[in-house]
């Protein structure tokens, strides 16, 4: 599975960007899909995840009611669209796929392949 992460952007505070993750290889719907953030000097972290059907979806605390995850399976892309994004936001978003139990889909070691990032920059 080849992923490709793009969407990213320089944006103000308050605005939106939809990031997509795509496979250029394997089909994803046999695999959930999160998406991943790092910002500079700190530790990975995880945003939102999705199961492979699209039924079960969940989100970081600090981004909920912010941050929407879906996928189209019939279109092999799964979406995160960010709204109300402050500086904090800031960061290289990382697609991720995987086949983590419900326990386990939140962390990063879960998911085996890896898209290259695309950064996200939130300006005050």
């Amino acid at each position: 599975v080849q992923l490709q992460a793009f969407g990213g952007g320089l944006v103000q505070a308050g605005e939106s960007l939809d990031l997509s993750c795509s496979s250029s290889g394997d089909s994803l719907d046999t695999y959930a899909v999160g998406w991943f953030r790092q910002a500079p000097g700190k530790e990975r972290e995880g945003v939102a995840w999705i199961d492979m059907t699209g039924d079960n979806t969940y989100v970081e605390e600090s981004v909920k009611g912010r941050f929407t995850i879906s996928r189209d399976n019939a279109k092999n892309t799964v979406s995160l669209q960010m709204n109300s994004l402050k500086p904090e936001d800031t960061a290289v978003y990382y697609c991720a796929a995987g086949r983590p139990i419900v326990a386990t889909i939140s962390r990063a070691t879960a998911y085996a392949y890896w898209g290259q990032g695309t950064q996200v920059t939130v300006s005050s």
